[in-house]
């Protein structure tokens, strides 16, 4: 039988005709003119209307036998190495769960790629040195332990430490997976949380390219590698950014995704291949793929396949299939995978059961998986992704390639005493039962192999190291133009605007400012910063834009500042990310502020805003257009009402509503001493609104209060009668200074107004204070900053804010005993209206503010009830109306 009988071939001889003549190019002429041929071919079929599908190719190795190089190394010796790793990964799993505690863990991700990690590891992974900056490695978060299980023979890791593998709490643990946060000399990057290594690493790549395009980092040739698994690529994030990568030719970023075929529940593609799928995807937008797919054991049958019967069976079985073969071992595949075709069965009757079990998948032959990593670390003009093929728990026994293989903890002690055998580790039965670690002698040839190998390329990995050395951090003086305020009616995001215009001419700042923003420029005013910084491209502009006679045009360039990266706010994140770390991860402090619609952060991007605290970037997330009344006319899906209580879910994000410009200058000249001139790893978030008003300037002693989070802006009137205290932040602040008016002009009590810059600071703070406080039962107690403004004050409370009421709400447990306190929020869907109207509805505006006011101060008996109703009549309110997020 022959190949075109598979596919029905109507006139085979012609066809033969047809292969011969094309076997004759590649012999004679060579594999590139043959490639030229079929161009041609293929582009003349297409004025004939024959169109042809070139995104897969057949399902075999991308990489022939003759065109792998040699692999520079001792294979009998990285084998060895290989083993003992994998046994001291297995072992650190078995003895975390190995009591009541449970604690977790996962042996067969970890299983499946341990070749592909050790053979980048031994011959691939630089470190960085004096001279060079290295290699950045996005390791796979449930490949953990083998990774630790290396830095244990190398000497980095104690036997202790693996010992506490998810005992982390007394500090001699390890962490679970890659964080940090947890482990800041040596993790780079938190990837667990699937689909934020692939779209992190590429925007690392791409930031990489920008920062060597604006001639601030020197070209090295330094890869990024990301490691990844088949299940992962279904999340958005995996594939969302891939067309990025190819459109910009990033060569210097390597995917690696371990297509061990299973996810967590079964199969990835029980149905389809997911290797033949995730190519024509990868193909589709520029990458460049080598398929890894056969190990070389295969390599002998596929040479006897003169008429394709072997590829065609290849072909048309499907991963739930493979899996199956895998699992149920030798004879099995023999009948249901050889055994369909007589030619097929009899190419494999020289081989036992066990020799057909041992028919490797590519992922797990050293020699495959080194031929692919030389070819993509030379390829240039695209980035590479190596699909390899694999098993999950290899080598596990009864818990390789089964559907439930993610969750193994533990192995039977049959499965571990095989495990042992075919890993050649050197215990006794009555040894086995206890799991135990293993590191040869310091002088052994393993031990002596591998720290030569790790010599070579510059040291050991993973490791994180910090650029410690501060930035030149200016004044607040340098921001005086905004500090005087401005007569003319201005928004805080055109303030912000003015300070970013104001700190890109600072000498050894400037050039590191990098503005990001997905697409919404103009929406911010910032258009002017089209032509003053440029846009970066990585081609330059090859056109001439329509508005290039205006002042404010389209400009991109090469060297261009800022970094548009379209609507797409995790892309944009994940740019922020590599910017923000880029202290560490290049030895060059970047400013980088993520300029978006506020609604459009954290909840949409949250995972990678908990990622940025976990991997400790700095900079400044601006959520410009924010506050559920502020934003007016948007309606529902774009009015944020609740970003700042997001925000405090992350515990090193500092956040800040601002309500005038001399704020907003305290803050980020803050900001910069705090992550800059202190190195201190926290990250900022700001809140601008659209709402154009005048600013007054800065108030004389009111920085430390603006930092802190709260400030007496205006104390209450001299005089006799009732007072109250009044507290607002955002733009809301001057509804509350409206409603402090019209309590004294109407009904004749006096309000103290202060600004709130921070309810999410100042909680943080009382939070600390209180902890100490009950620690310390005989000290002095500390008091909190709200607290200490707050305890000698008269009157009722009332806070209100453009956010839900539980922003206000965090302050409730700090203030003075005795106090009546009343917060209001935006609670509820937003709607499209005017600021006027959205503030009516939500019950924020100056008349609801004072009727709270009036409240607390009847429900605190100093006034009556009556009063509180004159005031709903004389302010005209809808007392019947449902309160706002029932609505």
């Amino acid at each position: 039988m022959t190949l075109q009988n598979f596919y029905q071939d109507a006139d085979a001889t012609e066809t033969q005709e047809w292969l011969e003549a094309f076997a004759a190019i590649v012999e004679r002429e060579g594999a590139e003119r043959a490639k030229f041929i079929l161009q041609v071919l293929n582009a003349h079929a297409h004025r004939y209307g024959v169109q042809l599908s070139r995104l897969n190719t057949p399902y075999l190795n991308t990489i022939s036998p003759h065109e792998e190089p040699m692999l520079a190394g001792d294979p009998y010796m990285e084998r060895r190495i290989r083993s003992l790793i994998r046994w001291n990964a297995l072992a650190m799993v078995m003895r975390a769960n190995d009591n009541d505690d449970e604690l977790g863990g996962h042996i067969a991700t970890f299983a499946s790629s341990a070749t592909l990690y050790d053979v980048g590891f031994n011959h691939f992974f630089r470190a960085p040195t004096d001279t060079f900056g290295g290699d950045l490695i996005y390791y796979q978060g449930h490949s953990a332990p083998g990774i630790y299980a290396r830095s244990f023979l190398e000497g980095r890791i104690s036997e202790e430490q693996l010992e506490n593998f998810r005992r982390e709490v007394d500090g001699k643990g390890l962490s679970s997976y890659p964080h940090p946060w947890l482990m800041p000399d040596y993790w780079q990057f938190p990837t667990v949380s699937m689909g934020l290594g692939p779209i992190m690493s590429i925007y690392q790549a791409h930031v990489m390219k920008y920062l060597i395009n604006r001639e601030l980092m020197p070209e090295q040739d330094r890869k990024v590698w990301a490691f990844l698994g088949d299940g992962e690529m279904d999340e958005p994030e995996s594939l969302g950014a891939i067309a990025l990568a190819g459109r910009e030719k990033l060569d210097n970023l390597i995917f690696v995704i371990n297509c061990n075929l299973q996810r967590l529940d079964g199969p990835v593609r029980g149905n389809g291949k997911i290797i033949q799928e995730l190519e024509s995807v990868f193909r589709g937008a520029g990458w460049n793929v080598i398929k890894v797919v056969w190990g070389r054991k295969w390599d002998p049958l596929l040479a006897q396949d003169t008429t394709g019967v072997l590829k065609h069976r290849m072909e048309e079985c499907v991963d739930g299939e493979y899996q199956a073969f895998k699992t149920h071992g030798g004879d099995f595949t023999r009948q249901h995978f050889f055994g369909k075709y007589p030619e097929l069965k009899a190419m494999v009757e020289h081989l036992s059961d066990e020799e057909i079990y041992q028919l490797n998948r590519g992922g797990h032959d050293p020699y495959k998986v080194y031929a692919a990593y030389a070819k993509a670390m030379t390829h240039k003009g695209q980035p590479t992704v190596i699909l390899a093929k694999t098993v999950k728990g290899y080598g596990t026994g009864t818990g390789e390639g089964i559907n439930k293989s993610h969750q193994l903890k533990k192995l039977d002690i049959a499965s571990l005493k095989g495990f042992r055998d075919r890993f050649d580790m050197p215990f006794t039965d009555e040894q086995l039962a206890k799991v135990p670690f293993y590191r040869p002698a310091e002088n052994s040839p393993e031990l002596r192999y591998m720290m030569a190998q790790r010599q070579k390329l510059g040291g050991f990995l993973p490791a994180r190291h910090a650029n410690k050395t501060p930035l030149a951090v200016p004044e607040l003086a340098v921001f005086d133009a905004v500090l005087q305020g401005s007569e003319r009616p201005i928004s805080t995001t055109m303030a912000f605007v003015r300070l970013l215009n104001i700190l890109i001419k600072q000498p050894d700042l400037g050039d590191r400012v990098v503005p990001i923003v997905p697409d919404e420029a103009r929406t911010f005013g910032m258009e002017g910063m089209f032509r003053q910084m440029g846009i970066y491209s990585h081609v330059g502009q090859l056109y001439t834009p329509e508005d290039a006679e205006q002042m404010m045009y389209y400009k991109e360039d090469k060297k261009g500042r800022m970094l548009e990266e379209g609507i797409n706010e995790a892309g944009a994140m994940s740019a922020w990310i590599a910017v923000g770390t880029s202290y560490c991860m290049n030895n060059h402090p970047m400013l980088p502020f993520y300029i978006y619609y506020s609604m459009f952060g954290f909840q949409r991007i949250g995972d990678l805003a908990w990622a940025a605290g976990d991997i400790q970037a700095q900079g400044f997330m601006i959520g410009a257009t924010s506050g559920r009344t502020t934003l007016n006319g948007e309606g529902l899906q774009h009015q944020d009402g609740h970003s700042h209580l997001l925000a405090s879910t992350i515990p090193n994000c500092v956040s800040y509503d601002p309500c005038y410009g001399y704020e907003l200058a305290v803050i980020i000249q803050d900001g910069l001493r705090r992550m800059y001139g202190e190195n201190e790893r926290v990250y900022y978030y700001l809140t601008t609104m659209n709402e154009n008003y005048p600013h007054p300037a800065m108030p004389t002693g009111a920085e430390e209060g603006i930092r802190r989070g709260m400030y007496l802006l205006k104390a209450a009137p001299e005089g006799i009668g009732e007072e109250v205290q009044l507290l607002g932040s955002g733009v809301i602040l001057r509804e509350v200074e409206a409603a402090a008016e019209l309590l004294l002009n109407v009904y004749g009590i006096r309000a103290s107004v202060w600004s709130v810059t921070s309810f999410n600071e100042l909680r943080k703070e009382a939070l600390a204070c209180q902890h100490w406080n009950h620690l310390h039962p005989l000290e002095t107690p500390k008091v909190a900053w709200v607290t200490e403004q707050l305890r000698s004050v008269k009157g009722a409370i009332v806070a209100a804010s453009d956010y839900m009421r539980i922003v206000a709400e965090q302050l409730r447990a700090f203030l003075p005993a005795g106090l009546p306190y009343i917060a209001l929020g935006t609670d509820g869907f937003g709607r499209s209206d005017s600021r006027e109207k959205l503030r009516e509805h939500f019950q924020v505006n100056r008349y609801f503010i004072a009727i709270a006011a009036l409240n607390a101060l009847a429900d605190d008996g100093v006034i009556g009830r009556s009063l509180v109703q004159d005031a709903i009549e004389r302010f005209d309110i809808d007392a019947e109306k449902p309160y706002a997020p029932l609505v």
